[in-house]
């Protein structure tokens, strides 16, 4: 007999997540704006885990408790967005008393495809961040985002003419924009948070060079380090270039060279040795990455401690 899988379902159309969600059927086949509050909430094993084939932002209003954030949890009082794109899997748990409440638009790539946007939402981070990285608002922004939300529910409910995709299209771009804006206060705000996670990022660089695994396997992928720390590999750069200036990779490479420099100084072992140790294929590529960094070839770099 067939195993059972529990594969997501996946939400082909915005009319097919309206079906589900017993909503009236869309006004607009390509772009929806759903007020939460006229969602039924499902408990259906089916609609446990989800993908969407369309774009989601969705920011939901008195959001009260607790939510993960990294390696620690936070309370927070004010409104929370989250962000999702085309493909991906969204596992929930609904508690069966949970009162929905907020905006969420929706938006099909097919309706951005001709446009600029349709080229450059893939730049906006946070559509890859994961779900407890949620964009918290404070009440003033939260009735920006709102309004704009409801600018656009009132664009598609009036009139279609030859210029509307177009100011909907606008104001999904204002939208994005202000998140973006949104997102780089929430580091600098949760700086302290940003802080703690920077520090267990060095932590765990420090025992990845000094320990056997450089040489095992190669150089940590910034994949490899958002793994450790819990968080997508884009907040990461993201929240690193906001506390640090410098990216992920930036850093990875940073403890290369301050390894590489340790054993130059330390030891003997010809820079092929050092090379192997540090995880390089080839002394080559170990030679041209530490001379770009220190604008000096490793021999003399340790010719000038001799």
């Amino acid at each position: 007999m067939k195993k059972a899988t529990n594969l997501p379902y996946v939400f082909e159309s915005i009319s097919d997540l309206h079906r589900v969600l017993e909503l009236p059927k869309p006004e607009h086949p390509l772009v929806s704006v759903v007020n939460m509050e006229n969602i039924k909430c499902h408990f259906d094993d089916r609609f446990k885990s989800v993908v969407y084939n369309f774009y989601s932002i969705c920011i939901k209003k008195n959001f009260k408790g607790t939510m993960r954030y990294g390696q620690s949890y936070y309370d927070f009082d004010e409104g929370t967005m989250t962000f999702f794109s085309p493909g991906q899997v969204i596992s929930t748990i609904v508690e069966e008393d949970i009162a929905l409440n907020g905006y969420w638009l929706i938006l099909h790539p097919d309706f951005i495809r001709n446009y600029p946007l349709g080229k450059n939402i893939k730049n906006f981070g946070y559509f890859s961040y994961a779900t407890n990285e949620a964009l918290h608002l404070s009440e003033k922004e939260e009735a920006m985002i709102t309004g704009i939300m409801k600018d656009i529910e009132h664009e598609y409910r009036s009139v279609i003419d030859s210029f509307s995709q177009d100011v909907i299209v606008s104001q999904s771009e204002l939208l994005l924009n202000y998140c973006n804006r949104f997102y780089n206060r929430q580091f600098i705000t949760r700086k302290n948070a940003s802080n703690d996670l920077l520090l267990k990022m060095e932590e765990i660089l420090g025992d990845y060079f000094n320990g056997e695994k450089v040489a095992q396997f190669g150089l940590p992928s910034v994949h490899y380090l958002a793994e450790q720390l819990n968080i997508s590999p884009n907040y990461l750069s993201d929240m690193l270039r906001n506390l640090t200036g410098q990216n992920a990779q930036q850093h990875i490479h940073n403890k290369l060279i301050e390894k590489a420099k340790e054993i130059l100084t330390t030891t003997n072992n010809s820079v092929s040795e050092i090379a192997y140790q540090l995880g390089f294929e080839y002394p080559q590529s170990f030679s041209k990455l530490f001379k770009s960094k220190t604008n000096v070839s490793p021999l003399a770099f340790r010719s000038s401690f001799n």
